[in-house]
């Protein structure tokens, strides 16, 4: 009869990118019990059971079985059977042909394949092919490859599922014997509902999380238990417990004793000489303490969950300073910081707007376009821009030289003098406006224009033959 081994989770940790699948899950399944793996789907179950058998490599952490990794073992199908999924089987051999490829890769008697397929309930169809078999056919078709080996440790991965209520009732019958035999049973399900009818002992995980770890009998908590009592003499019982030393709450269907024994209040009735006519235990089911349990409405003591590893932590302040700040010195930063952002946009605008100086198309006016339309506009919140092929200085010249100056010549600067007032030096020193040049013909027709320095437009009318004649008359002489 083959012995069961220990297995030993000790702070595994998996995570897959991003997602954590298991977070430090730490726990020991002993042989000679069945052990229940419960969970929601997604708690990280199969993942748990993979590391343990080699298929998946832990982030961090150690899996054993019997003090070994699944790798080590001498005899992997005679020391431990798993069956992880029910659909691994391909669909064009037949039961007989699926189990005989493993138990000669394994070196087993051929005798095993009989053996298991009968165990399991299989041996009138060993020799249909697999792709005709029903989810529930599949399922004991895996367990009966967790068998072949005759192994002492089994890890089934939710075996009960797709099989029909007289497969389940046989699947709790097969698990508790094998138990019995000193194996060591490790059944993962999400059904808390068949575990507690299958298990004696309960691993549940959550969020990749150990949050429980004990027998069915401690899932819920005693406080949390009433015992509901009642006699055709409800007085005289009442009286009874309440000398024991009890106290009860009188409802509708009897005497609520919180957190009571109903073994140790039946006693007390009796020697108080009160026939009962009820006695049973109240309290929170199974599946709401599961519940609670997986939302983290509820903590169990042997939850590996601590603030340290996953709860809430609170914000850590900073602390407070000795002397009081200068708020003057902040308001005036503030300020400071206001006007450079204000200053910051106004530069930046043109540019967010697409107004670029390299990308402005330039502005044509027409010859009878008012001359007043071209000065620049005086309302502050228009920014005036230079032209594309006009430098910014000269703008902001033209700018300057259209509002006058109220000072006397003499008060301002050299530079500043109209170019008249200026000494010869200063007014050498700066460029006068070239006029364009005009054709003959233009000018003999229409007569010509200059510009003075004052900027006054000087009309020259056109020369007539007589002034001609004049101007030769005078060079003659």
């Amino acid at each position: 009869m083959p012995s069961g081994e220990v297995l030993e989770f000790s702070g595994v940790t998996k995570s897959f990118g991003a997602v954590s699948a298991v977070t430090d899950f730490s726990a020991r399944v002993e042989p000679g019990v069945v052990t229940g793996f419960l969970g929601p789907n997604g708690a990280g179950k199969t993942t748990t059971m993979r590391i343990l058998l080699g298929l998946v490599r832990a982030s961090s952490g150690a899996a054993r079985i019997g003090g070994k990794h699944y790798a080590d073992l001498e005899s992997p199908l005679r020391s431990v059977g798993a069956a992880l999924e029910a659909a691994s089987f391909h669909p064009g051999r037949t039961a007989a042909s699926h189990l005989k490829i493993y138990a000669d890769a394994a070196r087993l008697p051929r005798t095993r394949i009989d053996e298991t397929l009968d165990a399991v309930g299989l041996s009138d169809v060993a020799g249909r092919k697999v792709g005709g078999f029903s989810l529930g056919m599949r399922q004991r078709l895996g367990l009966a490859f967790a068998l072949l080996g005759d192994p002492g440790v089994l890890v089934l991965d939710e075996p009960a599922n797709g099989l029909d209520p007289e497969g389940i009732i046989w699947m709790r019958g097969l698990l508790r014997t094998l138990a019995r035999q000193g194996r060591t049973v490790f059944v993962s399900s999400h059904l808390l509902s068949e575990v507690q009818q299958t298990a004696e002992r309960l691993l549940i995980i959550s969020h990749g999380r150990l949050v429980f770890d004990g027998g069915v009998d401690e899932l819920a908590d005693p406080a949390d238990q009433s015992v509901v009592v009642d006699a055709p003499d409800r007085a005289a019982l009442a009286a009874a417990l309440t000398a024991a030393g009890w106290d009860t709450e009188v409802l509708r269907s009897g005497l609520t004793i919180r957190g009571g024994d109903p073994a140790e209040v039946g006693r007390v009735a009796l020697e108080a000489g009160v026939p009962l006519s009820s006695l049973h235990r109240r309290g929170p089911s199974l599946e709401e303490v599961f519940l609670d349990l997986v939302n983290g409405v509820r903590t169990h003591a042997s939850a590996s969950v601590s603030p340290a590893d996953g709860a809430p932590v609170a914000a850590v302040t900073e602390p407070e300073h000795d002397t009081p700040p200068d708020t003057d010195a902040d308001a005036d930063a503030d300020a400071d910081t206001d006007a450079d952002e204000r200053a910051s946009d106004a530069v930046a605008e043109p540019v967010a707007d697409g107004a670029t100086e390299s990308a402005a198309p330039p502005v044509q006016t027409s010859d009878d376009e008012d001359l007043d339309d071209m000065l620049p506009s005086e309302d502050p919140d228009i920014e005036i821009l230079a032209m594309p092929d006009e430098p910014a200085e000269q703008g902001a010249a033209a700018a300057d030289a259209t509002e006058p100056d109220e000072r006397e010549p003499d008060e301002r600067e050299p530079d500043e003098r109209e170019p008249d007032e200026a000494g010869p030096e200063t007014a050498s020193a700066q460029p006068q406006p070239q006029p364009e040049p005009e054709s003959e013909s233009e000018s003999e027709e229409h007569g010509g224009f200059s510009v003075a320095s004052t900027g006054v437009i000087e009309i020259v009318p056109p020369a007539s033959d007589t002034d001609d004649a004049d101007d030769d008359e005078g060079q003659n002489r």
